[in-house]
């Protein structure tokens, strides 16, 4: 008896994740039918180049708060690591590598820091990183002197603007970006593969077998097709390749290694964790060394992208990314939550961003409609967690 169920079944049970991607999917259809140029080539890269570093932000902040955490000095940290790397490539004239490793370890010194006093001092993480918010952004004008320093220009710059184009060749379509979208692709369907074939050894309950070649085959086609508008822009942004590693790496992480166990074991009961031999100090401490390196690669995208480093940069980013692993599914209480639904947050953030800016609406009425968001994606979390437990 393999367990086999139908989608409905599936969708029901898993409604937190099912429930996101679905509202992802009539997001991007509202906007692509009140402006026909959202979903342009273009339109399309600019999101990309745009939400970048949110997304970087969001892969750190998900695994912070699963394990029951929050990072509220995420925005900061971006500003000071960007403004880390221009002192030494703009001001010093350093090459720009020196820069971004400078970035990341200023990163990762920040996440030491703010891990120590958490896991070893023993203060809520909202206030380290509370206090953590107006240090590094304090920290950031003096590294700065006050003043905004650009451009870098060169291979700095190209972090965050640049492309592979023409790798391939191809006429009016980049050959290369399809190559690499069509491998994705391929991976994605064989890790599918592995997981149901493993799920019916376990005699795990998965979806009928037609269903499954279909969500496959939609996905890919879905995949697919943004590849190929983005081969018939610019080509495939380096940044998206950076983006993709990350995502990899950081799901394999947490879904398979000792270490992505514990966090959500934490999360999820910090009690039992403790009994069962979990180093709790240990784990909390590097979740945030992960996140200020994470923040130091947002900071080196930020910069790049903006060609510079200003005081104030980074000013809210650390709400974009908390609103990004809510709206993915990440419950409150910690225990809950995938990169990939981070990811899917944040792409939810960026669309409504970018269509919203299509529309002509000012930033305030922007800020309010996000507010909303966050506030309907937290409420649906609560239900979601007493229709689970009414159920029991």
């Amino acid at each position: 008896m393999t367990g086999v169920t139908n989608l409905l079944s599936l969708a029901t049970r898993n409604l937190r994740q099912s429930g996101i991607l679905v509202a992802f999917i009539a997001i991007v259809a509202f906007f692509a039918i009140l402006n026909p140029t959202f979903l342009s080539p273009g339109n399309l890269t600019n999101i990309v180049l745009q939400y970048s570093y949110i997304l970087i932000l969001a892969i750190g902040m998900v695994i912070v708060i699963i394990a029951g955490h929050i990072d509220l000095s995420v925005g900061s940290v971006v500003a000071l690591t960007g403004a880390t790397a221009a002192v030494l490539v703009i001001r010093m004239q350093l090459p720009w590598w020196v820069g971004v490793i400078a970035a990341l370890v200023v990163g990762l010194l920040v996440g030491a820091w703010q891990g120590f006093w958490v896991a070893f001092v023993g203060i809520p993480a909202f206030i380290v990183t509370l206090a953590g918010m107006l240090l590094f952004r304090g920290l950031t004008f003096i590294v700065l002197g006050n003043v905004s320093l650009s451009p870098f220009g060169g291979t700095y710059y190209s972090i965050a603007n640049g492309f592979f184009n023409g790798l391939f060749g191809g006429y009016g379509v980049d050959v290369f970006t399809l190559v690499i979208f069509a491998i994705g692709v391929g991976g994605y369907a064989v890790w599918q593969v592995r997981s149901r074939r493993s799920k019916v050894a376990h005699q795990q309950s998965v979806e009928a077998l037609g269903w499954f070649i279909l969500k496959i085959a939609l996905i890919a086609a879905v995949v697919m097709w943004f590849g190929y508008q983005l081969s018939t822009s610019r080509g495939l942004p380096f940044v998206l390749i950076l983006l993709a590693v990350l995502i990899i790496a950081y799901s394999v992480i947490t879904q398979k290694s000792v270490f992505g166990r514990h966090v959500y074991a934490i999360g999820g009961n910090l009690h039992a964790a403790l009994l069962s031999g979990v180093n709790v100090r240990r784990v909390n401490f590097w979740i945030f060394v992960n996140m200020g390196l994470l923040a130091g690669v947002a900071g080196v995208v930020f910069s790049s992208r903006t060609n510079g480093a200003q005081p104030g940069a980074g000013n809210m980013f650390e709400l974009d990314a908390i609103a990004a692993c809510f709206i993915g599914g990440a419950a409150v209480t910690g225990g809950v939550g995938r990169v990939g639904g981070a990811i899917v947050g944040g792409l939810i953030m960026a669309v409504m961003s970018n269509g919203m800016q299509l529309m002509g609406l000012d930033q305030a009425t922007q800020q309010v409609v996000k507010g909303l968001v966050l506030l309907i994606a937290v409420a649906f979390d609560v239900w979601n967690k007493r229709r689970a437990g009414a159920a029991r």
